[in-house]
């Protein structure tokens, strides 16, 4: 099974986390079910259920013990605000913060219909 890295990058501009669809996007790369996953944890699968519709939010350590059942571990890093934003972006986290404050929901909605034309240009020229 390959091992893909999952990663949350968080900022005050984004809302909270949510760990469940981030506990079931590894659980399904790794091709396992609630059941296989609650084996592997030592829990009931209907507590991981819960998990993954955010009905309950785990602790850190419930976490990294959910994700070392799949054969991998939790890593958290800290990242100043003035430093270039993960991934590679050429603005500081707190510009991205600053921008992402001042848009609005409708305004969110037409940028991602933009970067959806985008990439669906990007892709049928790949594939041309």
């Amino acid at each position: 099974m390959t091992n893909t890295s999952s990663v949350i990058y968080l900022s005050m501009a984004t809302p909270p986390i949510r760990c469940g669809a981030f506990i079931r996007e590894v659980r399904q790369r790794h091709g396992l079910d609630q059941a296989d996953l609650a084996r592997r944890v030592g829990t009931a699968q209907p507590a991981i259920s819960r998990l993954e519709r955010d009905a309950v939010s785990p602790s850190l350590a419930t976490l990294n013990r959910i994700l070392e059942a799949m054969g991998e571990t939790l890593s958290i890093q800290s990242v100043g605000l003035n430093a270039p934003a993960p991934g590679g972006s050429n603005q500081t986290i707190a510009e991205l913060r600053e921008d992402a404050q001042g848009v609005t929901p409708a305004q969110r909605l037409a940028q991602a219909a933009q970067l959806s034309e985008v990439s669906t240009q990007l892709a049928v020229e790949t594939e041309g």
